[in-house]
């Protein structure tokens, strides 16, 4: 049986139990030694999972987040190495640290083969182009996150300067750049914010006056080509969105 087999019968085992369960039970259900079984708690604990107890008082397992099996291919393990690794290096700080903590959360659940495909260097992520940026994505993440409106102070392509206030709506990453997708109340239309020309953010304590879900389906109408909205916005062949000039 592997780790991770093993890891899930455990979670399995404490299911069945509505009460806290001594450490001997559990470990003689599971068939592993006790000793295996307090480290077996703590890796699930690491992951997640809500157990609540210590050794001596027994163990319950609580409702909450719990790690489904892991059953990837090894095409599935390098396409989610390949995408953390992404996030690791080309987010923020915030961002790229729980990215890596994912990736060690998945490894120490795998079988050995499997690691070793995840933990290779077979595909690697390049250096991106980095832009110094004043205003940290966390801060713009946390707007996206708690439906708030956004004081920026901007910069254009010719160094203009104007203070805007926004409905945030996507943060789109990009190889030479980061944009944030925004409706402006001074423009009256949706706008792109390139990241390292947002000078100075603020979040409002304002809700946005629409779901964020509903700003997205308004917004990617504004890319259709044929669209009729009326939307200054145009869509190059390559997909890639731009302003066009006021």
């Amino acid at each position: 049986m592997s780790r991770a087999e093993r890891l899930f019968d455990l979670l399995q085992i404490l299911r069945h139990h509505r009460r806290p369960v001594s450490g001997a039970t559990l470990a003689r259900e599971a068939g592993i030694s006790l000793r295996t079984l307090y480290r077996d708690i703590a890796s699930l604990q690491a992951m997640g999972a809500q157990i609540e107890g210590e050794p001596g008082l027994g163990y319950v397992l609580k409702p909450g987040f719990l790690l489904p099996p892991l059953m990837f291919s090894p095409e599935e393990i390098e396409a989610l190495a390949l995408g953390l690794k992404w996030v690791g290096q080309r987010t923020d700080e915030g961002m790229g640290q729980a990215a890596r903590n994912a990736m060690a959360k998945v490894a120490a659940v795998l079988p050995a083969d499997l690691r070793e495909r995840l933990e290779d260097d077979a595909m690697v992520v390049g250096p991106g182009w980095e832009r110094p940026q004043a205003v940290d994505l966390a801060l713009l993440r946390r707007a996206l996150d708690e439906g708030r409106k956004l004081s920026l102070s901007y910069a254009d392509e010719k160094g203009a300067r104007t203070v805007r206030i926004v409905w945030p709506t996507t943060l789109g990453f990009f190889e030479s750049t980061r944009v944030l997708v925004a409706w402006c109340e001074l423009r009256q239309n949706f706008r792109h914010f390139r990241a390292d020309r947002i000078e100075t953010a603020e979040i409002l304590p304002e809700r946005l006056p629409r779901p964020r879900r509903q700003l997205m389906k308004e917004w990617q109408q504004t890319l259709l080509p044929e669209s009729d909205s009326g939307m200054r916005y145009s869509v190059s062949r390559s997909h890639h969105t731009r302003e066009t000039p006021t």
